[in-house]
């Protein structure tokens, strides 16, 4: 794994709180220091995701997984994952450069562990995928709490401007009602969404292909210091990495992770969202597709999906709705709030009513003729109509009330 080198991200300025820590053994729900070591050299000497290691640790622990590794007293699987960087022991190091620009190593014997995230990687989960052996996570707002409610918004670096706006609505819908937007930070639908998210003042959670040391893209360093505020920035790398081409593959998994599910808004036929929708299958989580013009070819991934299975969904509320609570998070019907004044009139008094000329006011017997219906009948529904507003007497003649006429 690289060591800190000029790349195409940039270091990120530690936030003011940001410092060594002072106490002088592990905190409250803190793992143990020859955990936490262990942990964080394991993180740099195999490349994500290491099965044959995480297989390893899960059987003996991470203290003596490290132990064999450092001494090479490994069966061939995991020496074949760790063999190149068994000697590489720079856990002291990583841990100072991540205190001096604000990153915390969260292990899976930390209180702020996503343990339910991860329930369905392997090796004891269905999903066949591999859970990260620790993360480095940056910015004042707890991992795990950020994950109770969490759902991925991703999509194309070659966005549209219809597919921006739509993926900074629907993040924006989903954190006014406090869920958190998962996304990968890159241009296009990942810097909207997590740009929506910000907006309304909501929590967001950046995974990089890199350190989290380190703004990736340059472009959206300013972005990645306002998600700490309130979210945070987190990866599987040490600090210093550089992105790799195949690490923004291998990220994906976390993304569709640690989310109840995962919103496709924009994505050709192949592309990293893609990867990041079938992650997400693999886990048993929701699939979620945004649809797009028929002749756009960064929406033609999303209707693949949706011919696939994929959800379609088009407002914040149908996202909450597929990936929320049963039968608490439903969808209002579209239109809601937005009731026409005749909605719910009877029969009669409907005809009665389209039967009222705009600006003129007619007889009872008049109308029975227009409307078709007995002039008794008539007369009930202009009671009906005229209790609801719709309508006006003058004279002996019915007109349609000048409030409504304006409306």
């Amino acid at each position: 794994m690289s060591a800190p080198t000029d790349g195409p991200s940039t270091p990120v300025a530690a936030p003011p709180h940001a410092g060594p820590s002072s106490h002088p053994g592990p905190g409250p729900g803190e793992p143990a220091r020859e955990v936490l070591a262990a942990r964080g050299y394991l993180s740099r000497v195999a490349e994500p995701p290491a099965g044959a290691l995480a297989a390893l640790v899960a059987e003996v622990g991470p203290v003596e997984a490290a132990d064999r590794v450092r001494t090479g007293h490994v069966d061939q699987r995991v020496a074949a994952e760790t063999s190149a960087r068994r000697d590489v022991h720079r856990v002291a190091a990583d841990l100072a450069a991540a205190a001096a620009a604000g990153l915390r190593l969260v292990t899976p014997e930390h209180a702020e562990w996503p343990a339910e995230a991860f329930t369905a990687f392997a090796p004891h989960g269905p999903g066949g995928l591999i859970a990260p052996l620790a993360l480095w996570v940056r910015g004042r707002g707890r991992l795990d709490l950020l994950c109770e409610r969490a759902v991925a918004l991703v999509g194309s670096r070659a966005a549209t401007r219809y597919g921006t706006q739509m993926a900074a609505e629907l993040a924006s819908g989903v954190a006014e009602r406090g869920w958190t937007v998962v996304s990968g930070a890159a241009i296009g639908i990942d810097g909207a969404a997590h740009r929506g998210a910000l907006a309304v003042g909501g929590p967001t959670v950046a995974v990089l292909a890199c350190g989290a040391d380190r703004a990736y893209p340059a472009a959206h360093q300013g972005l990645l210091e306002r998600i700490l505020d309130t979210g945070a920035v987190v990866s599987e790398y040490p600090p210093g990495c550089v992105p790799g081409r195949h690490r923004f593959l291998v990220r994906n998994r976390l993304i569709a992770g640690l989310t109840a599910g995962t919103v496709v808004v924009e994505a050709g036929l192949r592309s990293g969202a893609q990867r990041t929708a079938a992650d997400a299958t693999a886990l048993g989580r929701d699939v979620l597709a945004v649809p797009g013009p028929v002749t756009s070819s960064v929406s033609a991934g999303c209707h693949r999906l949706i011919r696939e299975g994929a959800v379609l969904v088009t407002r914040a509320d149908e996202v909450l709705e597929a990936v929320g609570r049963i039968g608490a998070d439903l969808a209002a019907p579209p239109g809601v709030g937005h009731d026409r004044a005749t909605d719910g009139l009877s029969t009669v008094a409907a005809l009665v009513h389209d039967a009222l000329p705009a600006r003129a006011a007619r007889e009872a017997a008049w109308l029975a003729l227009e409307a078709g219906v007995p002039v008794g009948a008539v007369r009930a529904a202009l009671v009906e109509l005229e209790r609801r507003g719709l309508v006006q007497h003058f004279d002996g003649r019915w007109q349609r009330s000048a409030t409504r006429r304006r409306a």
